[in-house]
């Protein structure tokens, strides 16, 4: 599968935006419909699709918006990636072909507004290496334990899928680190790298970028405990940053309702049952609080308070799991 790279690359150019993908198309849709309707004339930005989940479906409606904006848009590429994948590989590739000196990354799921590139340009001084936008992701009134943490991420510090960066300082830091395969991790270690260089950062709430939350899955928090093992490379690369801005202590909670746990079951094969009594009022009473806890201002449906409950009792193993399966596989001491 090609690359799509309309007209030649003019000087003119300001600002490439990356926008890595990966088979989402009504979102990408909608994403790209926000970057052709920016204020910027198109003739001073281009746009980059980084396909990380290479598709003809993909390919044809990025053809499409190249069509359709080919007399005054801007210059739209489509780069299918078939090397490693996860969103650092797929923004590398995209800052890597880009033509511009400024790199601005977004991603699929995002609307950007239209002057979001008109004020992260006129923020972007000499003294300036990062710019960092305002990402919002509006939440229902009664959302569900996984908008909330989704909303939750989308709030960190520092978001690569609000962000403008200097292309000479990501070819100093070689990118981003491609063993992060989820977003949120990568994005704190560019962060922390960026502070261990200097690199001057500035903030502009004024370049804004939406990014709704949508509905999850049943059971997606499981999925995010996978994320556990990646805290392990991120602790062993940034120790004190890890532990001031990340976590200040391990999980002790999920330590301890998972030794709860093997003491109830191991206590019920020993046929000690005062001792199975104990452990299992014990872990029957931290995965209460858990749940609890996650169910705090959200929704009372049926459907979600039954998601909560279950995965309140798989939570703690699961991701007591991941962390010991990272600290192996990144050999860091790392609880």
């Amino acid at each position: 599968m090609s690359a799509i790279t309309p007209r030649t690359a003019s000087s003119a150019i300001a600002v490439s935006v990356v926008v890595p993908t990966c088979g989402r198309m009504d979102l990408l849709d909608r994403c790209l419909d926000a970057l052709t309707r920016q204020s910027l004339p198109g003739s001073s930005f281009e746009i980059i699709v980084v396909d990380d989940e290479p598709s003809h479906n993909t390919l044809h409606l990025v053809a499409g918006w190249r069509a359709r904006t080919l007399e005054r848009g801007p210059r739209l590429v489509y780069l299918p990636n078939s090397n490693e994948h996860g969103p650092a590989a797929a923004r590398n590739l995209g800052w890597r072909s880009a033509q511009a000196p400024l790199i601005a990354f977004t991603d699929e799921d995002t609307v950007p507004s239209p002057a979001w590139l008109a004020h992260g340009l006129a923020a972007f001084g000499d003294e300036v290496d990062v710019l960092c936008g305002r990402l919002d992701a509006p939440l229902p009134a009664r959302p569900t334990e996984a908008q909330r943490a989704a909303r939750q991420a989308a709030s960190d510090a520092f978001c690569v899928a609000n962000c403008f960066c200097r292309r000479k300082l990501l070819e100093s830091l070689d990118g981003f680190d491609e063993r992060f395969e989820q977003a949120r991790h990568c994005d704190a270690d560019f962060h922390f790298r960026l502070l261990a260089s200097g690199a001057r950062i500035v903030r502009v709430p004024e370049a804004l970028v939406v990014q709704p939350v949508r509905p999850a899955p049943w059971g997606a928090s499981l999925l995010r405990t996978r994320a556990a093992a990646f805290d392990a490379l991120l602790y062993k690369k940034h120790p004190q940053l890890y532990r001031e801005r990340i976590a200040a202590a391990p999980p002790l909670d999920h330590y301890l309702s998972v030794a709860a746990l093997l003491v109830t079951l191991g206590a019920l094969l020993a046929a000690a049952d005062t001792v199975a009594l104990l452990a299992g009022v014990l872990w029957l009473g931290l995965t209460a609080r858990l749940c609890l806890r996650r169910l705090r201002g959200t929704a009372r449906s049926f459907s979600h308070v039954a998601d909560v409950v279950l995965t309140s009792a798989l939570i703690p193993p699961l991701a007591v799991f991941w962390r010991l399966a990272g600290a192996i596989r990144y050999r860091v001491r790392f609880t």
